[in-house]
């Protein structure tokens, strides 16, 4: 004889429980906000001037970001001006088309945004684009 349910009842489940739903939603909520700041790109807070006129330019192999501080970055790592010689110096090496991105706070002093011009101009980038906001 084959084992019979004790439980005959014929009707219809009407009843859901959400519980583990809200409990799978906060566990994914917990971990997105846990994980969120670790994949967000650092970022270097530059306010550029304005300028009515100017052309629209890709992004280069060099990305050069000058600070209200004079601080240089290159390629979102902070730099020194040996060290951004010798990373346009290879980049030259492998590419010798390569585009210069600079980027400049308004209030950076003029001479450190030569300086820095000068430093790529002197071992080869022939090209380079100032980057500005749209009036």
């Amino acid at each position: 004889m084959a084992a019979q349910s004790q439980n005959n009842d014929d009707e219809p489940i009407t009843g859901i429980n959400v519980t583990p739903l809200v409990d799978i939603c906060l566990v994914l909520l917990i971990i997105f906000m846990v994980t969120t700041p670790m994949i967000m790109k650092p970022s270097i807070n530059v306010n550029l001037p304005k300028a009515a006129s100017g052309d629209q330019s890709t992004p280069g192999e060099l990305s050069i970001t000058i600070s209200k501080a004079g601080e240089i970055y290159a390629n979102g790592k902070r730099v020194l001006e040996i060290e951004l010689k010798e990373l346009a110096t290879n980049l030259i090496a492998s590419k010798p088309e390569v585009q210069a991105m600079i980027s400049a706070d308004k209030e950076t002093p003029h001479g450190t945004v030569i300086g820095v011009i000068d430093i790529i101009k002197g071992v080869g980038v022939k090209k380079f684009a100032i980057s500005i906001d749209k009036k």
